[in-house]
């Protein structure tokens, strides 16, 4: 088993995850706020910007993200560490910005 630093940029929050654990699973442990909800990669709200270093997220792939997404962008319920991290909470990747976009714009069009 590996240990690796996962750095939460702009928070001064920083965990040590190993390769084992999903970096969600040891920011609940840690008390970190991360959000999520499903915890099975559906609904994408723990998806972070990963700034820097590797993760493997294979199932993460088959679920919300495309392959290209999943290179940039970490879904922490799935995501396990291959290095140290450095992430951006809140950023998601442009497939869901997109969705949120057109989803409010439905709505203003609505009222």
């Amino acid at each position: 088993m590996t240990e690796y630093t996962v750095e939460f940029v702009g928070t001064g929050e920083t965990i040590t995850c190993s390769d084992k654990e999903t970096i969600l699973k040891r920011c609940i442990e840690e008390g970190v706020a991360q959000e999520y909800s499903c915890r099975v990669g559906m609904c994408l709200a723990c998806s972070a910007e990963i700034l820097e270093g590797e993760v493997e997220q294979t199932v993460a792939v088959r679920r919300g993200l495309t392959e290209e997404e999943a290179e940039s962008y970490a879904l922490t319920c799935m995501a396990r560490p291959l290095s140290d991290l450095k992430l951006e909470r809140g950023k998601y990747p442009p497939s869901i910005e997109n969705d949120m976009q057109a989803g409010s714009g439905e709505a203003a069009a609505d009222d």
